[in-house]
């Protein structure tokens, strides 16, 4: 590890990967508040989420970005080059999962009774449109073929490097996805493709996460490597505790009426403008650099949320019928996630082949397949002759 290493990035990878598992252990099987608990037993759950969800996938895309732009800055290369190189960094893994999850998903399916529902998505090539496009094979698959979707308009943001007063726009773009999105459902009913025309709009308005990362990047070779972002920690974490106040409001809101308040905009704001709080928080915080353990797990944060919701499910199914409450039920998922996740990321990680699946490693080409193929023979036969 070099000692120039961004511990501050590293932090935030990995809170990034560990909250969604959180975030998305915090609700009951069908995705909701526990309403048919008492709001006293449903205050724990969405406590824990408020705290869970300070760290969204739109955390994962400000740090993707900036750091794409760190490396252009350093090692400039064509538009071409670029979507090429992510394009395998990110849709390879991407396509493995939506795969393994689309057939994944029978287990729960099976489990809980609405296997045919899914058998009937798997035989719908409209499905799998959806699958691949929209990532909604999975709760948690929609982050990629996001961030690509951005990435294909990288050099829109890169003017914010030399003038990072521009990473303001996220104010504007966040104002029309909230408009924007609010009348596309309203009219679900007539307009067709409403899903992709959200997606749509989400990339397009999701460009102000990108002026973000790459105001963050000016910001950072003008003044953070020399400290000068340090006197300015106390004012970010300031915005950011009035920030979790809507959310506190927001979160009191779901535990008095058992049901996600969407229509709440406050709560909308906070949510969503706490992603560049946190990264600005970490970019200007003094004492993290102390913590150099982060920089050794953070590559592992990627393969976590990628591969949580296998074990969710595996957690969701072991305790249905036990009497637990609504806390207990959400601590052991997300312990029993996370702790999984961690194993299954670092087994994947050291298995020839596999890496590339959770972004730790080459893709493997034909020669490397048939050499390995070869091994694998040449080891069974040695194997059979032994026993003779």
């Amino acid at each position: 590890m070099t000692k120039d290493r961004m511990v501050w990035i590293d932090g935030l990878r990995l809170i990034a990967g560990v909250s969604m598992v959180g975030l998305h252990a915090s609700s009951d099987i069908n995705g909701q508040p526990f309403p048919d608990f008492s709001t006293w037993e449903r205050t724990g759950p969405v406590m824990f989420r408020s705290i869970m969800y300070l760290a969204r996938t739109e955390l994962f895309i400000i740090i993707s970005l900036f750091l794409l732009f760190m490396s252009l800055d350093a090692r400039p290369r064509g538009y071409g080059s670029v979507i090429i190189e992510q394009s395998k960094r990110l849709l390879r893994p991407f396509l493995f999962w939506v795969v393994f999850y689309a057939f994944y998903r029978l287990l729960k399916a099976h489990f809980f009774g609405y296997e045919d529902a899914i058998w009937a998505q798997l035989s719908n090539p409209l499905s799998w449109l959806g699958y691949i496009f929209l990532g909604d094979v999975q709760y948690h698959m929609h982050f990629l073929p996001t961030l690509f979707g951005l990435i294909l308009f990288y050099p829109v943001c890169r003017i914010a490097i030399e003038k990072p007063w521009i990473g303001a726009l996220v104010f504007l773009c966040l104002f029309v996805k909230h408009e924007v999105d609010v009348w596309l459902w309203a009219h679900a009913n007539i307009i067709p493709a409403t899903d992709y025309l959200v997606r749509f709009v989400k990339i397009l308005t999701y460009l102000g996460y990108g002026f973000v990362a790459a105001a963050g990047l000016g910001i950072y070779k003008h003044i953070g490597t020399k400290g000068g972002l340090y006197p300015y920690f106390n004012m970010i974490l300031f915005t950011g505790v009035f920030l979790y106040l809507l959310k506190l409001v927001y979160s009191f809101r779901v535990i008095q009426f058992g049901n996600w308040q969407y229509n709440y905009a406050p709560g909308f704001w906070a949510d969503f403008l706490m992603p560049v709080i946190l990264f600005f928080l970490f970019m200007s915080c003094q004492q993290i650099n102390r913590f150099s353990w982060l920089s050794r797990l953070a590559p592992y944060s990627f393969g976590i949320y990628l591969v949580h919701p296998i074990f969710l499910d595996i957690a969701e199914i072991a305790l249905w019928k036990t009497d637990l409450s609504p806390i207990a039920f959400v601590l052991l998922k997300a312990t029993w996630a996370v702790s999984m996740a961690s194993i299954t990321v670092a087994a994947i990680s050291k298995t020839p082949g596999l890496g590339w699946t959770i972004g730790l490693g080459a893709f493997p080409n034909i020669s490397q397949i048939s050499r390995f193929a070869r091994s694998k023979s040449a080891e069974t036969v040695t194997g059979v002759n032994d026993e003779l």
